[in-house]
This record gives C-alpha cells, sequence and structure tokens, in this order.
C-alpha cells in the first residue's frame, strides 16, 4: 500500500521521466501514470496542475499552449535543461534508495 506521502515525494521525478523524451499535457501524464504502473500510481489532474506550475516555476519545466482543429486548447509542457539535471539527480538518489532498502528488506536475519 503507497502512502500519500510516497506518493508526493515521487510525483515530480515521475513527471519529469515522462517529459524526458517527449512534449506532453497534464491529461496524457495522469494516464500514462496510470496505466505504467498498472492503476497502482494515480494523480488527479486537479492535483497534478499544481505540481506542473510549480516545476515551471522552478524551470525544470517549460509549458506551451497548443492549438488544434477540432480539438480543444491543450498546454503542453517540456523537459527543460535543469529539469534533465534534476531527473539526472532524482534517479541517483532513487537508485541509492532502492538498493539500501533491498539491503535492510531482503536480508536473511539468524
Amino acid at each position: 500500500m503507497l502512502t500519500p506521502e510516497l506518493k508526493k515525494g515521487s510525483a515530480e521525478f515521475l513527471v519529469l521521466s515522462l517529459l524526458e523524451h517527449q512534449p506532453r499535457h497534464g491529461y496524457d501524464l495522469s494516464k500514462l501514470i496510470a496505466s505504467r504502473s498498472r492503476g497502482v500510481l494515480t494523480f488527479h489532474v486537479a492535483s497534478l496542475y499544481p505540481l506542473l506550475y510549480r516545476m515551471e516555476a522552478r524551470g525544470w519545466i517549460r509549458g506551451r499552449w497548443v492549438e488544434k482543429a477540432g480539438e480543444r486548447r491543450r498546454r503542453y509542457y517540456r523537459i527543460t535543461p535543469a529539469g534533465v539535471h534534476a531527473l539526472d539527480a532524482q534517479r541517483k538518489s532513487w537508485r541509492e534508495f532502492v538498493a539500501a532498502v533491498a539491503s535492510i528488506a531482503e536480508t536473511r536475519h539468524a
């Protein structure tokens, strides 16, 4: 069972990871997180957009409005060089955390 704190702490990492290879809009990000996690992680758009705004204010992502004929206007976000740097640091921290937890949880005690 995932705690709200664990979910909240990983949200930026997940968003940056999904934006690493292509720009996406908020609803797309929400759906990808849910589908790739097989429903374990879900972020409602109402909580995702404030996160995107904070990440944009930090300079990690940049958004731009895109209008397509017959579709509603959407704000697409892309990762910035500062966001790539933040993502690299978060990946390193995540690997260290997973390794530390595994070394404790997978150890058989005598």
